[in-house]
């Protein structure tokens, strides 16, 4: 049995995409980020790393990072550096937590990452192509330098695991989810978890008996039906691509529409996904941008595509608000979270439009709220509909301090 230095812990939680490194280092005896940035453009010729200070500054120091382990090393070496640094050595990085996207349904829960359970999770890479290979890239980094470290793998699908079989399986012939898995999974996992428990927290409400629709909207967007405190239900399927309509991403669309596409376009699958998950959502309508922040200025200078986009977005989102509600069978609790969620008072608004009947009401004058922990719904609303800014660092790194405990 290894015993881990559990007091004064400091967690470095990892965040691998296919070009970029997202980090935050935690103070777990506080609960603190001492230090946090990303790295960008991994293996293009203007790669950076860009930090932020204590004092909010950002810092970009730009260096040319041709993989994964060079940009592990460069962000280790920023960590312990007599100008940026924050710790006298690597020896004082306790544990390292990951963010790792599909766990398939090998993982209901985060685990300590060992070669039998990175092989598992290698299994799982033709799910997630693009985001399952990368996150394995800075595990063998800090494996290559760090060797001695406990790492921990944190899965975007575990929450999802307590789905009913009925909501998670697809109408297609069931040899194909015994053949590859073919079924829901859900994305998003360790925030929907993380905002569905705070706001119980934050209301002084025992998740028991609650019935919450945690709503995630960012560049990417998916909504989930928790009811005691477990996803019963979510709107991103078997990829990421299901569901909301988001920046890039069609969300639901017709099979039939997708074959037919195919076949008037010359579109082979790739070309398919491609359309379909670069190409589709805000920036496939709106046509300029994916960015929320310029449709709403585009909308609001009268932008007929920009209005449709916008219109499209938001009844996407009350349509799953409202379908969970009735997979629930009523509901106590609306959440929003991700960029969009916390910060656009108006994609709230839209979505709680018109949801009176279920006992939803926004209060106008609360809901000009950005960023912060806040009840947006009136006194008299039968639903409380609160913003509460996700953290899902936090949540990793809470996640490998309980892990080393056992």
């Amino acid at each position: 049995m290894t015993h881990y230095n559990l007091i004064d812990m400091k967690v470095l939680v990892l965040n691998c995409g296919s070009s970029s490194i997202k980090y935050k280092l935690f103070d777990m005896d506080h609960k603190a980020v001492i230090a946090q940035g990303g790295i960008e453009k991994i293996g293009l010729k203007d790669s950076f790393l860009k930090l932020t200070l204590p004092n909010g500054e950002k810092k970009i120091l730009e260096k040319d990072i041709p993989e994964h382990t060079a940009g592990v090393e460069f962000i280790l070496q920023t960590l312990t550096g007599a100008e940026y640094g924050v710790v006298k050595s690597m020896d004082e990085i306790d544990a390292v937590g990951h963010r790792m996207v599909h766990g398939g349904e090998k993982f209901s829960q985060s685990v300590l990452l060992t070669p039998e359970v990175l092989a598992a999770f290698e299994a799982c890479n033709d799910l997630a192509p693009l985001h399952n290979p990368a996150n394995l890239k800075g595990v063998h980094a800090i494996s290559a330098i760090l060797p001695n470290v406990p790492q921990v793998g944190v899965f975007d699908t575990a929450f999802h695991q307590t789905m009913p079989d009925y909501a998670y399986m697809y109408a297609v012939p069931y040899e194909l989810y015994q053949k590859y898995g073919v079924r829901r999974y859900g994305f998003h996992g360790t925030s929907h978890r993380y905002v569905s428990k705070r706001v119980c927290e934050f209301l002084g409400v025992d998740p028991a008996g609650k019935r919450i629709i945690t709503c995630h909207i960012g560049n990417g967007g998916s909504i989930t039906a928790i009811k005691d405190g477990k996803s019963v239900d979510t709107s991103m399927g078997l990829t990421p691509l299901e569901g909301l309509m988001m920046g890039t991403r069609s969300g639901d669309i017709d099979g039939g529409a997708v074959t037919y596409i195919m076949e008037k376009e010359g579109l082979d699958a790739a070309g398919m996904s491609n359309l379909l998950n670069k190409k589709s959502g805000v920036l496939g309508i709106f046509g300029e941008s994916s960015d929320m922040r310029d449709l709403e200025s585009a909308a609001a200078a009268g932008n007929q595509r920009a209005l449709l986009a916008e219109r499209m977005y938001f009844y996407r989102m009350k349509k799953y608000i409202g379908s969970y509600a009735a997979a629930l069978g009523g509901v106590d609790i609306i959440v929003f979270t991700g960029g969009v969620g916390e910060n656009q008072a108006s994609a709230r608004w839209a979505a709680c439009e018109g949801l009176e009947f279920m006992g939803v009401k926004l209060d106008a004058e609360k809901n000009k709220v950005r960023g912060e922990e806040a009840v947006i719904s009136t006194d008299d609303s039968q639903v409380k509909v609160v913003v509460i800014p996700t953290d899902e660092e936090l949540m990793i790194a809470s996640d490998t301090m309980d892990i080393l405990k056992k």
